[in-house]
C-alpha cells in the first residue's frame, strides 16, 4: 500500500513538472484546467511581479496573489493577498491561495521552478528580457486566457510605436555602447541579453559586448577599453544613489577610464534605474526616448567623475531599502549572474 502511495506521489509530482512552462518556445504542457472548487471558470493566478501584474491588469485578468513590493500595483490588486518578492516568493501563502497558475520572469526560472514544482503548482514563465519578449508574453497569456482582443490591442499600439520610433532615428549612426550594471561595491556589464542592453540596441545602439550569449558578463577594464566604445551607460541594479557615487568614485580613481575615449570626449551618462531596471516594462517609451536623445548628440555627458542629474533625481526618489540584507541579495544576483554565483538570473529587487 505504501509503495502505491509513494508511486503516485512521485507521478503526481513528475505531472507538475511538466506543467511548468518556458514562454521563449510558448509550449504549454498543462492540462485544461478544471472548474474551480468556488464554480468559477476564471483561472486562478498568482503573478510573483509588478511587470506581470501591470500585463495582468491590462488584460482584464483578476489575481489571486500578487507580489510584495515597494513598487506601487494597479488599483484592482489593492486588496488582493501578497505572496513575496519575486526573487523569494512565500512557497506556503502561494499554495494556500490554491493558484492555477504562477506567473514570473523566465529570469529566475532555474531556481523558482523546482520550488513550484515541489508544492505541486503549475509555473509560467514569461520573457521579460526585452521590450519584444513583453509583447510575446501579452500575446501569448491573451491566447491562453482569453483575452485575445486586449492583447492585440496592445501588441497594435506597440508596433505602431516602434515603427514611428525607427523612422524618427533613420539615418541617423550606430554608436558603439558599453552598458554597466552595478551594485554597491560592484559592477559588471550588461548585454543586449539583458533588458537595459536590449533598449540600447533598439534604440540604435550596438552594444560591444554582443558576442555574449548571457544576460551579464564579467570583464576586465582592459577588455573594455579594447572595444573602443563610443559611449559609456551606467545604471544599478540597487541602492541607486550607492552604485552612483561608487562608479563616479571608481571613474575619478582607476586611472585606466581616463585611457577611454569616451570618457575623453565626454560620453559617459547615467540612467535613472526607475526606468532602467532587469525586467521589461511599460515605461519603454520613456527609456527610449532617453536613449535617442544620448545616442544621436543631443545630450552633453561626462568623464564619469560626477553623478548625472536624472539619475541622482531617481536615486533620491527611489524606495529601494537599504538594509544589509537588499544588498545582500541584490549583490548575489547580479555577480550569480555575471557567473560566481548559483543565481541563474536577476530581476529588479523592487519587484
Amino acid at each position: 500500500m505504501r509503495g502505491a502511495a509513494r508511486r503516485a506521489g512521485a507521478l503526481a509530482l513528475s505531472a507538475c513538472l511538466a506543467c511548468s512552462l518556458l514562454l521563449a518556445g510558448c509550449v504549454d504542457q498543462h492540462p485544461e484546467r478544471s472548474e474551480n472548487g468556488d464554480g468559477s471558470d476564471e483561472p486562478r493566478i498568482i503573478a510573483t511581479s509588478p511587470a506581470i501584474a501591470e500585463v495582468c491588469d491590462l488584460l482584464g485578468l483578476d489575481l489571486t496573489g500578487v507580489p510584495t513590493t515597494s513598487r506601487g500595483l494597479p488599483d484592482r490588486y489593492a486588496d488582493v493577498d501578497q505572496v513575496g518578492t519575486a526573487m523569494s516568493p512565500d512557497l506556503e501563502i502561494v499554495k494556500s491561495l490554491r493558484p492555477d497558475y504562477v506567473l514570473s520572469p523566465n529570469s529566475l526560472q532555474s531556481d523558482l521552478q523546482p520550488k513550484f514544482a515541489s508544492i505541486m503548482v503549475a509555473s509560467v514563465f514569461l520573457n521579460l528580457r526585452s521590450v519584444q519578449g513583453l509583447y510575446d508574453s501579452i500575446a501569448y497569456l491573451g491566447d491562453k486566457f482569453d483575452r485575445k482582443e486586449q492583447a492585440q490591442a496592445l501588441v497594435d499600439e506597440y508596433e505602431a510605436f516602434i515603427e514611428g520610433y525607427r523612422a524618427q532615428n533613420e539615418g541617423e549612426g550606430s554608436p558603439k555602447v558599453l552598458v554597466l550594471m552595478g551594485v554597491p561595491g560592484s559592477y559588471v556589464v550588461a548585454t543586449p541579453n539583458s533588458y537595459v542592453g536590449s533598449l540600447v540596441e533598439l534604440a540604435g545602439g550596438r552594444n560591444v559586448y554582443a558576442d555574449s550569449e548571457e544576460e551579464f558578463v564579467n570583464v576586465n577594464t582592459e577588455d573594455m577599453q579594447a572595444r573602443d566604445p563610443d559611449i559609456i551607460l551606467r545604471t544599478s541594479h540597487a541602492l541607486p544613489s550607492q552604485v552612483m557615487a561608487m562608479f563616479a568614485n571608481e571613474f575619478a580613481t582607476n586611472d585606466i577610464w581616463r585611457h577611454f575615449r569616451a570618457v575623453q570626449e565626454g560620453r559617459v551618462y547615467d540612467l535613472p534605474s526607475d526606468k532602467f531596471g532587469m525586467s521589461a516594462d511599460f515605461d519603454y517609451p520613456d527609456a527610449l526616448e532617453e536613449l535617442r536623445i544620448i545616442l544621436y548628440g543631443e545630450e552633453a555627458g561626462s568623464d564619469g567623475t560626477v553623478v548625472g542629474e536624472a539619475a541622482s533625481a531617481a536615486a533620491a526618489a527611489s524606495s529601494f531599502s537599504s538594509d544589509a540584507g537588499a544588498v545582500a541579495d541584490a549583490a548575489a544576483g547580479i555577480v550569480g549572474d555575471a557567473g560566481f554565483g548559483a543565481v541563474a538570473s536577476i530581476v529588479d529587487k523592487q519587484e
